[in-house]
């Protein structure tokens, strides 16, 4: 393709992906976007990135092919076990708590892309003989990552240095190409997409007794990240957490949610 991203061009482009999906791209992320967006774009068979932005907006009444740009631009970078301890501290402290007062629980993981996150969270569940008792919802913008993660087949970077052998021998099958999951632990999740800045469907989720959105609202801008917390904040139940990356802060947005301490990890609770 002889074209490149002029400074009009990433305007136009960075106002579609915000109005289709929130997605923020600032003047650092320029060049990756560049690249991303170029290849993107001869992949589709364009010539011009003129010309497909006119596709996107203007004759793409389903959306699909925005759709399909937001999948290329969003890096799904995630691996099991990741951040593990603050899941432990989830599942043991909270999770535990819910499902003996209540005797059933509810977690969303708000943004799961490939799916190791949540099971991840559903192998810690189990181990503890807690997984019948937990309803565990994954969601995320991407199909084609949610198809990855329905699949249970991961690549080898999925696992990495530093996992606990123990349950990693438990639920998954190292091969020299890939990880598998065992299937009960697929199972035991419901997979569907979704899109955060989508009021009405994350209303549709309902009342959870925790939300995982991590290493996501970076994605967003600030305004767009507040509105997302607000909304998760809603979905939860009484004295209900959310947990955010190890590297992100709610501070900054000035969210209802109390921020507390536990062995060292980070949740926000709503108030009871």
């Amino acid at each position: 393709m002889d074209a490149h991203l002029t400074p009009a061009l990433g305007q136009i482009f960075s106002a579609l992906l915000e109005e289709a999906a929130g997605i923020h791209y600032g003047p650092d992320d320029r060049e990756i976007f560049e690249a991303k967006l170029l290849a993107h774009a001869e992949e589709a068979g364009f010539e011009s990135l003129l010309d497909f932005y006119y596709r996107l907006r203007y004759d793409d009444p389903s959306g699909r092919a925005v759709n399909q740009l937001v999948e290329a631009l969003v890096v799904h970078e995630t691996y099991f076990f990741r951040e593990l301890e603050p899941l432990v501290q989830l599942v043991d402290g909270h999770l535990t708590d819910v499902v003996r007062r209540k005797g059933r629980a509810r977690v969303w993981s708000a943004a799961c892309s490939t799916g190791e996150e949540p099971l991840t969270l559903a192998m810690l569940l189990d181990d503890r003989d807690l997984l019948s008792r937990v309803e565990i919802i994954a969601t995320d913008v991407s199909t084609r990552a949610l198809a990855r993660a329905g699949s249970g087949r991961h690549g080898r970077r999925s696992l990495r240095d530093g996992h606990p052998a123990a349950l990693a021998q438990r639920y998954l099958e190292v091969g020299e190409v890939g990880v598998t999951v065992t299937p009960r632990m697929i199972e035991a999740v419901t997979f569907s997409q979704l899109n955060l800045v989508d009021e009405q469907a994350v209303a549709a989720v309902g009342t959870v007794d925790a939300v995982l959105c991590r290493n996501v609202l970076f994605y967003f801008r600030d305004q767009v990240a507040i509105s997302i917390v607000e909304r998760l904040g809603r979905l939860l139940a009484r004295d209900g957490m959310l947990l955010v990356g190890v590297a992100e802060s709610l501070f900054r947005f000035g969210t209802a949610l109390r921020c507390e301490e536990q062995a060292g990890s980070f949740f926000y609770r709503k108030a009871a």
